[in-house]
C-alpha cells in the first residue's frame, strides 16, 4: 500500500518430559548412553535471500522462474501474500475503532492449511502485537518486513507521504524491532515497498538492510474492493506456475479478501497448484 514446520517438534520435549518421574528423568539422563551423545538439534534452516544486485542494489524478486530451462514444466506452485497495511499517523482512526487487523482472514487460511508470507508494518505490530505475535510464531506464516511507517519509498505513490532517503534503512530496521518485541520468531529478510513503489535510487538507498525486496507478478485488486467473486476472478485468471500474489491483511481496507480467499483456495488446489510461503518459493 504475505512451509509447514511440524509443531511437535517443539512441544516434543515438554511432552517427554512429563511421562517420567523426577528421578526417572535424572537416571536417564545419566545412564543412558544415547543420552550422552545425541547429537544437538539441527540448526534453524535460514531462508534464501537474493544476492545484491549491481552496484550493491536490493534485489527484487518477483516470482519463480518459470520451467527449469531443460525443457520440463514448471511446478504448480503459487504463494499467495497478505500486506498488514497501517501506516504511522493512523494510530487515531484505530483508537477511534477502524479495524486494520483481519483476524477471520487468518482464521481461514488456518483452517484451509495455507503457507502464507505476510508483509508486516512495524505500526501493525504495535497495534496488534497479541496478533503479530500467533502469526509470528505460527509455522504456517512467515512475517516480512513492509516499513515501518507505510510511508512511500519513492514518490508518486498514491498520495502516501514519502520517506526520505536517508532514514529508509533506519526505517526497516525499526519494523524489525517491532516484531521482536511482539515475539514474532518467524521472521524472513524480505522486505516490500509500501505501494509497491520503488526506482533505481531507492534500490541504492536500502541496500544497507540487507534484504530482498519482494514484490509480485499478480495483482489480485483487494484493495478496497467489495466484491469478492471479482477479486477471486483476476487471481484465478492470472494465477501461473510459480507465481506470486499480492493480497491485504486489513478489514477497513481490503473487506472482501476473506471471501475471496474461500474461493481462490479450493480452485487453485482443483488446477494441482501447491500453496508456499516466499521463502520456498525463492528456493526453486
Amino acid at each position: 500500500m504475505a512451509a509447514m514446520v511440524v509443531a511437535g517438534a517443539v512441544l516434543g520435549g515438554a511432552v517427554l518430559a512429563g511421562c517420567a518421574s523426577p528421578a526417572d528423568s535424572r537416571t536417564e539422563a545419566t545412564d543412558s548412553p544415547t543420552a550422552a551423545t545425541a547429537s544437538p538439534p539441527a540448526a534453524p534452516k535460514k531462508p534464501p535471500t537474493m544476492a545484491p544486485g549491481p552496484a550493491g542494489r536490493t534485489p527484487v524478486f518477483e516470482r519463480r522462474p518459470s520451467g527449469d530451462g531443460a525443457g520440463r514444466s514448471a511446478e504448480r506452485v503459487v504463494a499467495l501474500t497478505f500486506d498488514a497495511d497501517m501506516t504511522a499517523d493512523q494510530g487515531s482512526r484505530a483508537a477511534s475503532g477502524e479495524r486494520f487487523d483481519n483476524p477471520e482472514l487468518i482464521a481461514l487460511l488456518r483452517r484451509l492449511k495455507v503457507p502464507s508470507t505476510v508483509f508486516m508494518t512495524g505500526r501493525w505490530a504495535e497495534e496488534y502485537p497479541a496478533q503479530a505475535k500467533a502469526i509470528g510464531t505460527d509455522p504456517l506464516f512467515e512475517i516480512a518486513n513492509h516499513s515501518y511507517s507505510h510511508y512511500a519509498f519513492s514518490t508518486p505513490c498514491y498520495g502516501l507521504p514519502v520517506v526520505e532517503k536517508a532514514a529508509m534503512t533506519r526505517d526497516v530496521e525499526r519494523a524489525f524491532a517491532a516484531f521482536r518485541k511482539a515475539g514474532a520468531r518467524n521472521v524472513v529478510p524480505y522486505f516490500r515497498f509500501p505501494g509497491g513503489c520503488y526506482d533505481d535510487a531507492t534500490l541504492r538507498a536500502l541496500a544497507p538492510a540487507k534484504v530482498t525486496a519482494v514484490q509480485w507478478d499478480v495483482v489480485s485488486g483487494d484493495a478496497f474492493a467489495t466484491d469478492a467473486d471479482a477479486v477471486a476472478d483476476q487471481v484465478l485468471a492470472g494465477v501461473r506456475p510459480g507465481s506470486l500474489v499480492v493480497m491485504h491483511c486489513t478489514r477497513s481496507a481490503a473487506p472482501a479478501t476473506e471471501a475471496a480467499v474461500r474461493r481462490i483456495v479450493p480452485e487453485l488446489r482443483e488446477r494441482g497448484y501447491r500453496f508456499v510461503k516466499v521463502s520456498e518459493l525463492m528456493e526453486g
